[in-house]
C-alpha cells in the first residue's frame, strides 16, 4: 500500500509516497513542488517513527525525576496546573507553538488559548522564522504570502537576487527551480557572508559584512535611480510613496556603502546591470536577511527595490520569502500568533473578533486581546507578572531561542511546565508533564508551503500504543476545563471549522477542501468558495492595500545591535546545515543523518589563534560561551565565524546570540552578534 503525503521537514512540503509493508518506506513523488526530488532529510524521515528515542508514554515530574504516568493523570496535573496559576489572572497561563504544526493543530491552539484559557498569550517559533518578511510584505503588499507566485514561475526569472539564503542545504530539491533558471540563460545573484554551496553557483555573489544587507539594497536602488533604470511608469501607476524613498537613499551613494558593506562599487554596479537589463527579475530573501533586528527594514529595502524595477504582479518577477518551517506559512495564518485569529485577521479588529467568536459560539467580548510576541513571551515566563504556566507545542525553545541560557532560566521559573512532543526534547526534559505525541505518518491534516499552497497529509500508520495527537491533548483539555463551544479532535472536522473561521479574511480558506487538496495537488489560497479555482498568483491586477497601490516604505540602514570591538573582534553568524532541521531535536535522533556540530572561521582567523582544523574553540559573546571543532576554510569572510545551531549542549549557538528585537515584527537578532575565540588547550 502506497499512502501519498508529504515530508515532514521544511516549507517545501516535498511531495511522497509511503510504502506500508511491514515497515514503512520513502519513494519519491512527482509532485508540482519537487517534482520526485528529496534531499536525505527526506529519504530518512520515516526512521524516528519506530526509534528507541520515541515518547510511547506520558512523564510526569516526581522530584529531580520524570517518570511513566497514565494519560489520566498527566491530564489532569496539566489541569491543575493551570488552574492554580489562573488564580492570579487569565494571563498567567500561556501557549507556545510551533511553525510545524499542521494548520488544524495552529487553529485550534489558538482556539484553545483564547477560549478554553482565556488568556491572550499565545506565540509561536515562526515569529523567529520570516516574522520579518511577512512584516514588511504586510506594509508593502497589504497581504503576506511567502512567494506570491508559484515555484514554476522561477525558471522564467532571467535574473533572481537571492539575499541570506543556502538553499542549496537547507531545501536542496529547491534547486532544482535554479538549476532550470540557469539552463534558460538566466542569472544568479547570492548575498551572503559565506561562499556556501548556494553561493558558488551564483553568477555573482556579494560577500557582504553580516548585519548589512539593508544598507547594500538602498545602494542598489541609489545606482538604479542615478543611471535612469527604474521603471517610471510603474511607479506612477501601481505604487505610493516612492518620493520619501528617492530622498532617503540619496544617501547610499556605492563608496559609502563599500566601506559599510565590504561589496566593491564595481560589484554594486554588476549587481544592478544584471537586475536592470533583464526582462523578468526577482528578488528572494531568507532568514540571513531577516534574523535580525532591523529585518522588516531590511525585507523593506529589497521590496522597494523590487517596486522601482517594475517587477512584482509580472510573470517571472516579483518579490518572494523563502519560508523555513513546514508550516511556517500556515501556521501563522490562523491564531496561533499573539496578535492573529484565523484566515490572518488582527485579533484587534472590531468586525474580525466578532466573525471568529460567532464561530466560536463565544462573544467577541470574550475574547482577549493581543499577547506578547514569541521572545518577550519567553523571557516574561516566571517573573512578577508574566505567566506561572506554559504548554509548548512542536517547539524545542530551550535550544532554538537567543539568548537560550536566559529563556532556560525563565523555563525553571515557571510554577507549572507542559510539553507535547515525540521525543525527550531539552524544552520537554525541563518539564513538569510530558506528552508523548503522534508523528506526520500516523496522522491526517493540511500544511500550507511556501508557495500559499494548502496540501494534505494523511495518515500512513498507526501510532504506538499510548501516542496520541496534539488535536485530541487539545480537544480533552478543553473538555477537562469545562470550555464552551465545539472540540473535535478529528482534523477534517477541525479543518471545516477553520474554513470557517477563515472565510472573509485576507488567507480565505473557504473554498479548499481535503478532497480538493487531494485532486489538484493542493490549493492555493486565497479561495472564498468551492468554485473558486485558487490563487496561485498574487498582484496580477492590484496588491491587497485599500487603493490597490503597493507601498514604499523609506528605511536607513543601522548598524548591528552588537558591533565587534576590542573586546569581542568578531562577528558571529549563525545558520543551517544539510543534515540538520532546526533545534535537530528530530534529525540528530536519526543515525544516518550524522554530523557534528563546528566553528568555521577564515585561516587568517584561525593563524591569529593558533587553531587547526578539528581543534576545539571556545567562542564566547557577552552572554554566554559554546564549544566546538574548529572549521577552518577561505569561503567565510575573515572577520567573521559561522556556526549552526542545530545542536542543544555545549555547543549550543544559540547560548551565544543577541535577544535584541525589531521594533515591528519582533524578530531577535540571531544573525550577528560580536564574539572572541579562544583556544581550547
Amino acid at each position: 500500500m502506497a499512502v501519498a503525503t508529504h515530508c515532514p521537514y521544511c516549507a517545501l512540503q516535498c511531495g511522497m509516497h509511503l510504502r506500508v509493508n511491514g515497515e514503512v518506506t520513502v519513494e519519491a513523488r512527482d509532485f508540482p513542488t519537487n517534482r520526485g526530488g528529496l534531499c536525505r532529510k527526506g529519504w530518512t524521515s520515516t526512521e524516528l517513527l519506530d526509534s528507541p528515542q520515541r515518547l510511547r508514554t506520558p512523564l510526569a515530574r516526581v522530584g529531580a525525576e520524570l517518570v511513566p504516568v497514565g494519560w489520566d493523570e498527566a491530564l489532569e496535573r496539566i489541569v491543575a496546573g493551570f488552574r492554580a496559576a489562573q488564580q492570579h489572572g487569565a494571563d498567567r497561563v500561556a501557549v507556545f507553538g510551533g511553525g510545524g504544526l499542521t494548520n488544524e493543530k495552529a487553529y485550534l491552539l489558538g482556539k484553545f488559548a483564547r477560549v478554553a484559557l482565556r488568556t491572550p498569550n499565545i506565540d509561536y517559533n515562526g515569529r523567529f522564522c520570516m516574522s520579518s518578511a511577512a512584516a514588511a510584505g504586510n506594509r508593502a503588499f497589504g497581504i503576506d504570502r511567502g512567494l506570491p507566485f508559484p515555484l514554476s514561475d522561477i525558471p522564467d526569472a532571467e535574473t533572481i537576487l537571492l539575499v541570506g539564503s543556502n538553499a542549496a542545504e537547507t531545501m536542496p530539491p529547491f534547486m532544482q527551480w535554479i538549476a532550470a533558471q540557469r539552463d534558460r540563460g538566466g542569472t544568479l545573484i547570492v548575498v551572503d557572508p559565506r561562499r556556501t554551496p548556494t553561493a558558488r553557483l551564483a553568477t555573482l555573489h556579494l560577500q557582504t559584512t553580516p548585519g548589512t544587507d539593508l544598507a547594500l539594497a538602498n545602494a542598489l536602488l541609489h545606482i538604479a535611480l542615478v543611471s535612469g533604470r527604474v521603471d517610471a511608469s510603474y511607479i506612477e501607476q501601481r505604487t505610493s510613496g516612492f518620493d520619501d524613498v528617492r530622498r532617503a537613499v540619496a544617501g547610499y551613494w556605492p563608496e559609502r556603502v563599500e566601506a559599510i558593506s565590504g561589496v566593491t562599487v564595481a560589484e554594486q554596479h554588476a549587481a544592478v546591470d544584471l537586475l536592470t537589463t533583464a526582462r523578468s527579475a526577482m528578488i528572494l530573501t531568507a532568514r540571513g536577511a531577516e534574523q535580525h533586528a532591523k529585518g522588516t527594514d531590511t525585507v523593506s529595502a529589497l521590496i522597494n527595490l523590487a517596486l522601482a524595477l517594475g517587477r512584482p504582479g509580472r510573470r517571472g518577477s516579483g518579490y518572494g520569502c523563502l519560508t523555513g518551517q513546514g508550516n511556517g506559512q500556515g501556521g501563522r495564518e490562523h491564531g496561533q500568533k499573539a496578535d492573529q485569529l484565523p484566515g490572518y485577521r488582527r485579533i484587534d479588529d472590531p468586525v474580525a473578533r466578532a466573525h471568529v467568536a460567532g464561530v466560536w459560539g463565544i462573544e467577541a467580548a470574550e475574547l482577549p486581546g493581543p499577547g506578547r510576541s514569541a521572545y518577550e513571551l519567553l523571557s516574561s515566563l516566571g517573573t512578577p507578572d508574566g505567566p506561572r504556566a506554559l504548554l509548548v507545542m512542536g517547539s524545542n525553545v530551550a535550544v532554538s531561542a537567543p539568548n537560550v541560557r536566559h529563556i532556560r532560566e525563565r523555563l525553571a521559573a515557571l510554577d507549572f511546565l507542559a510539553v507535547s512532543d515525540i521525543v525527550l526534547s531539552e524544552t520537554a526534559a525541563l518539564a513538569d508533564v510530558v506528552l508523548p505525541t503522534t508523528q506526520w505518518a500516523e496522522e491526517g491534516g493540511t500544511m500550507t508551503n511556501l508557495e500559499g499552497r494548502v496540501l494534505l497529509r494523511q495518515r500512513a500508520v498507526s501510532p504506538p500504543a499510548g501516542v496520541r495527537s496534539d488535536l485530541d491533548v487539545l480537544a480533552e483539555l478543553a473538555r477537562r476545563l469545562d470550555a464552551p463551544g465545539y472540540w473535535s479532535p478529528d482534523p477534517r472536522a477541525v479543518f471545516d471549522e477553520l474554513r470557517a473561521a477563515s472565510a472573509g479574511g485576507l488567507a480565505d480558506y473557504r473554498g479548499i477542501s481535503y478532497e480538493r487538496i487531494a485532486a489538484e495537488d493542493g490549493v492555493f489560497w486565497p479561495c472564498p468558495s468551492p468554485d473558486h479555482p485558487g490563487t496561485p498568483r498574487l498582484f496580477a491586477d492590484r496588491f491587497a492595500t485599500p487603493d490597490g497601490r503597493a507601498r514604499f516604505v523609506a528605511v536607513e540602514h543601522r548598524p548591528a545591535v552588537e558591533d565587534i570591538d576590542a573586546d569581542y573582534p568578531v562577528y558571529l553568524t549563525t545558520g543551517r546545515v544539510l543534515q540538520q532541521y532546526q533545534s535537530g531535536a528530530q534529525t540528530r535522533r536519526i543515525p544516518s543523518l550524522k554530523g557534528e556540530p563546528f566553528v568555521e572561521l577564515h585561516p587568517a582567523l584561525a593563524d591569529a589563534h593558533d587553531v587547526a582544523d578539528g581543534d576545539l574553540l571556545r567562542v564566547v559573546s557577552r552572554r554566554g560561551e559554546a564549544v566546538a571543532p574548529a572549521r577552518i576554510t577561505d569561503t567565510i569572510r575573515a572577520d567573521t565565524v559561522f556556526m549552526p545551531f542545530h545542536w542543544g549542549d555545549a555547543s549550543c549557538a544559540n547560548l551565544l546570540t543577541h535577544d535584541a528585537l525589531d521594533p515591528t515584527s519582533r524578530m531577535p537578532e540571531f544573525k550577528v552578534c560580536a564574539v572572541r575565540l579562544e583556544a581550547v588547550a
